[in-house]
């Protein structure tokens, strides 16, 4: 009896982290990294990720829910209105805010992130890409970010790419998450079903293969997955605002699509860890971006 009242009073941590901070910072690499699989949207280019995503991480005994989220930033444009108010939701409805800051940046961005952060949930600041910078100019903005040492729980210099180990961010997070029974099973790494997966790789693809500023105005709608023994069949429509837009989705003699869509492929399978025939169509829906019903239709509910 002992025994079992000792056992019961060995409490797990587990909440919920909003990872947040400007468009491009890196939160979805960040993420990924931490939990040694691609999941989260990548792109250089900025307002890549659209809206929040649970990613799960086992610490130990641990559970982190991870919450990757949309880039803070000020727009009229209705879509990304949508995507600060992700960001902003997030926030307010999470256990602890990891804010990352790039160690090259102005500390306007993360003053913008305490005028915003209105419930003043507990955060710890990731100061990152340190290895843009040499050891005296890291010191320096060590130094700049001092003078808000009240308003932060712990500040983390880290780079993924060098020296930081998981468990230096890990350790960190879980000691300010409350007591509390696992929130989802401990083998699954995401609550995002496959289906919102690879559309977000088709995005992504579309990134990584066509310029300028189509890749903000187009979208992917999964039309149809049929999941057979050795190969899963998926049909998905690119969404575009132009006439134009879709000649330059689809190319001169079908060549930029069929590099998207082996892009995307390679990804799908990479994560299934099965053979993909991805079938990619191109439709046009006039200024949807700017169109509160439309976006409605795409899945992106605006509350204005």
């Amino acid at each position: 009896f002992k025994l079992i009242e000792k056992a019961n009073k060995i409490m797990t941590k587990c909440g919920y982290v909003s990872v947040v901070g400007r468009p491009n910072a890196g939160k979805s690499s960040l993420l990924n990294w931490l939990v040694g699989e691609k999941i989260a949207m990548v792109s250089h280019k900025a307002n890549a990720t659209r809206r929040r995503s649970n990613i799960i991480v086992m610490h130990e005994e641990d559970q982190i829910v991870f919450v990757d989220t949309p880039g803070i930033h000020e727009t009229e444009k209705l879509l990304n209105q949508f995507m600060l108010d992700e960001a902003l939701k997030a926030m307010g409805d999470c256990d602890l805010i990891l804010f990352l800051a790039p160690v090259t940046d102005s500390l306007k961005y993360y003053e913008d992130f305490l005028e915003k952060n209105k419930k003043n949930t507990k955060h710890i600041l990731l100061l990152t890409k340190i290895d843009f910078v040499n050891n005296d100019e890291l010191m320096l903005k060590l130094k700049e970010y001092e003078k808000y040492s009240d308003k932060y729980e712990a500040m983390i210099p880290i780079s993924i790419k060098k020296a930081t180990k998981k468990s230096d961010i890990l350790d960190v997070v879980v000691k300010y998450l409350p007591e509390h029974p696992y929130l989802f099973d401990p083998e699954i790494m995401t609550t995002e079903h496959l289906r919102d997966l690879y559309k977000e790789f088709i995005r992504e693809s579309i990134f990584e293969n066509i310029s300028d500023e189509i890749p903000y105005e187009a979208d992917v709608m999964i039309n149809k997955i049929e999941e057979k023994p050795n190969v899963d069949v998926i049909r998905a429509t690119i969404i575009v605002q132009k006439d134009s837009q879709k000649g330059m989705i689809i190319g001169q003699q079908a060549t930029a699509i069929k590099r998207i869509g082996k892009a995307a492929r390679i990804k799908i399978e990479k994560l299934s860890g099965k053979k993909c025939f991805l079938e990619l169509f191109v439709s046009v829906k006039k200024n949807w971006t700017k169109n509160k019903d439309a976006l409605k239709s795409m899945g992106y509910d605006i509350d204005i």
